[in-house]
């Protein structure tokens, strides 16, 4: 126990017991089963996209949901796949197959423990809102792409559809001719009995009423009306109503040092929307959720996922706000959703070959609209240049190239253009004649202004001194050209230094040595003095030339002049 309050592993579901009473199981009880009933159409949807078959993405809500909230941090959290991950995962099986995909999946699981143990849960938070939302657009775009064919009832005559987003619609174009009207129509009714559902019903979801409705439509279409070119998942997928055993694959050096970039991709991308997920939840029931202890949750459910075949789960925030709009109070609702999937898989799986492939088009282009987020996308255009710039090139690399492109790239220009406006904010101002105090504090102080001697520089550095600006001080001296007997450098309002700082200020005082110049350095704070301190910067500079405040400075600077 103590091992894992080091780790911060306390899900939520031990807490939400205590005090647990009947009123609030009847509430998860009826939460869990609306949830359950609203993640079967998509988790149907999300294997089939994912190039898996429907029972996989099944038995992938089954486990993911189950782990997700008996071990998670949050008490409303549902897990399960996600059409984030649409992307991802087909384009891991088109490389590597389902042995990949598993093994992959198995290692993103790893690392998500180990984000979790190592406690770098708010650390993914700081990932920047532009990338999150560029490479969210980017997938919904990518997501409605590769639903083209079915909503039009394509056929390519054995030709395969490529992988990249330019190529699939230049073979769509392509075979335009080939368009099946029937499925056409079908698309374009699931899109709207889903779109107008909410209108009429709040609890049931428009994808389970459309495949419903619209199975049923087609189905006596078939039987009745000998319309059979509407293709159903029947007739592309073999439906198994059963659990299978748990298989681990065999793992090698080769494949994990192969599959490691896509593994650390998963593990990135179901952190985010995990904690996004959690964290929209905390707004609307008042709690706060525990980011490692979700992690490692999330982590658990993919390791045991791929185990049974299983594709990447995490935290899902439509299926988890229908489990808090529904009454769903803890992890007990969560479990109840797994249970009444696990019911669906075991005995009413057969029915799900009836349901038309065209109608989870339309479930699925629903899910890229909300997913696209587009009146956000819209809204950050105005934003700064750096931030549209972030925002523009995550979209176009989440959709040209792939998500894992996207997210690295995405991450080091945010990192850069952090860096640039850092610099920017970094303000280097030299005084050679006098000082005003009341500037120094924001009260007036109706003090004299210090003057400064002849033959001393004060420098003022205004933000941290890291590798970003160390050059830009070097840049400031050279341009005044004179030899000053003494430099002052006022560090009072730097908050850190690193390491390249610390080299710079040592070539400074080494070169100032040589022209007989000496440096002191004035106002250093307590976490900047420790720091200099420690690297051995002191010796070097003498401990009397380090003093509290600019008062100080000037009178030792007036010593070594003498």
């Amino acid at each position: 126990m103590d091992f894992l309050k080091k780790v911060s592993f306390q899900p939520k579901l031990i807490t939400s017991l205590k005090g647990y009473n009947m009123a609030r199981f009847k509430d998860d009880v009826i939460a869990g089963i609306v949830v359950g009933i609203v993640a079967l159409p998509l988790a149907v949807a999300f294997g089939i996209a994912s190039g898996v078959t429907p029972t996989v993405g099944l038995i992938t809500a089954v486990i993911g949901g189950f782990l997700v909230s008996a071990l998670g941090g949050c008490s409303v959290q549902i897990g399960g796949p996600t059409g984030a991950f649409i992307v991802i995962i087909y384009g891991i099986i088109q490389q590597y197959g389902e042995a990949g995909l598993i093994v992959a999946t198995l290692m993103a699981g790893i690392i998500l423990i180990l984000l979790g143990v190592f406690k770098l849960g708010a650390v993914i938070k700081f990932i920047p809102y532009p990338i999150i939302v560029g490479f969210t657009s980017g997938i919904a775009v990518t997501i409605f792409t590769t639903q083209i064919a079915d909503i039009f009832g394509l056929s390519f005559g054995g030709e395969k559809v490529p992988g990249d987003f330019i190529g699939k619609w230049m073979i769509y174009f392509h075979h335009f001719d080939t368009i099946n009207w029937w499925n056409t129509i079908v698309s374009i009714v699931s899109i709207i009995i889903i779109a107008i559902t909410p209108r009429f019903s709040k609890k049931i979801p428009g994808s389970l009423i459309a495949i419903v409705v619209v199975t049923l439509a087609v189905y006596l279409m078939k039987t009745y009306g000998g319309i059979d070119c509407i293709q159903t998942i029947g007739d592309r997928f073999t439906i198994k109503s059963e659990l299978p055993d748990a298989v681990v694959p065999a793992l090698n050096w080769e494949a994990i040092r192969e599959l490691f970039p896509v593994a650390i991709t998963i593990a990135v991308l179901g952190a985010i929307e995990s904690l996004l997920s959690a964290t929209v939840a905390d707004g609307v029931i008042g709690d706060r959720h525990d980011s490692n202890t979700e992690l490692i949750a999330q982590g658990a459910a993919n390791i045991v996922a791929p185990l049974f075949g299983g594709i990447p789960a995490t935290g899902a925030i439509a299926r988890t706000m229908t489990n808090i709009n529904n009454g769903g109070k803890t992890p007990i609702a969560g479990i109840i959703h797994a249970v009444v999937l696990l019911l669906i898989l075991l005995f009413l799986m057969p029915l799900a070959q009836y349901i038309p492939m065209a109608c989870l088009a339309g479930v699925l282009v629903i899910v890229s609209y909300n997913m696209s987020g587009w009146r956000v996308f819209k809204a950050l255009l105005k934003n700064p240049k750096s931030d549209v710039t972030v925002l523009l090139i995550t979209f176009f690399l989440t959709v040209i190239f792939d998500l894992t492109v996207a997210i690295e790239i995405g991450l080091i220009i945010a990192c850069v253009l952090f860096m640039k406006r850092v610099m920017e904010t970094t303000e280097i101002s030299v005084i050679t004649d006098e000082i005003d105090p009341n500037k120094e504090s924001d009260i007036a102080v109706n003090e004299e202004n210090i003057i400064i001697p002849k033959g001393v520089e004060v420098y003022e550095i205004n933000g941290p001194y890291f590798f970003g600006i160390a050059t830009k001080f070097e840049e400031t001296m050279s341009q005044l050209g004179d030899r000053p007997d003494v430099r002052i450098i006022r560090m009072r309002k730097i908050p850190f230094i690193d390491s390249t700082g610390i080299h710079n200020l040592t070539t400074l005082c080494e070169m100032s040595k040589r022209e007989k110049t000496t440096v002191i350095l004035s106002g250093v704070n307590e976490k900047v003095h420790k720091v200099l301190e420690k690297s051995g910067f002191y010796e070097l500079l003498g401990k009397e030339n380090i003093c509290p405040n600019i008062y100080v400075a000037l009178d030792r600077a007036k010593e070594v002049m003498q």
